[in-house]
């Protein structure tokens, strides 16, 4: 499993228009081939940060997708509202260890 985790700051009066484009596409981005989980975090303390988080099965999936006309029409829409250059890593999902009542 490969999670793809992204770092995204925003222009504060970007940011509706970032949550409008990632709403009406969210779920496609799920139901490509190979991702198991898109989850969007919000930072604490910084309005302005997001993170997304997306479990894919595989680096070929993640590539496929990042190849793909809905990534390149998401991105193009999401890059010219960041007021930051985004960060973003590929990790190996290694271990989930959950509490005992949840088993």
């Amino acid at each position: 499993m490969l999670v793809r985790i992204v770092k995204m700051t925003f222009d504060a009066s970007k940011i509706e228009e970032f949550l409008e484009n990632f709403n009406k596409n969210k779920q496609k981005i799920r139901n490509s081939n190979g991702c198991r989980l898109l989850e969007l975090y919000r930072d604490k303390n910084n309005s302005a940060i997001f993170f997304s988080y997306s479990y894919w099965e595989c680096e070929e999936d993640l590539n496929t997708y990042r190849n793909s006309d809905l990534f390149k029409n998401v991105w193009a829409k999401t890059k010219v509202l960041f007021a930051e250059k985004p960060e973003a890593w590929s990790v190996d999902k290694l271990e989930i260890v959950s509490s005992e009542n949840e088993v």
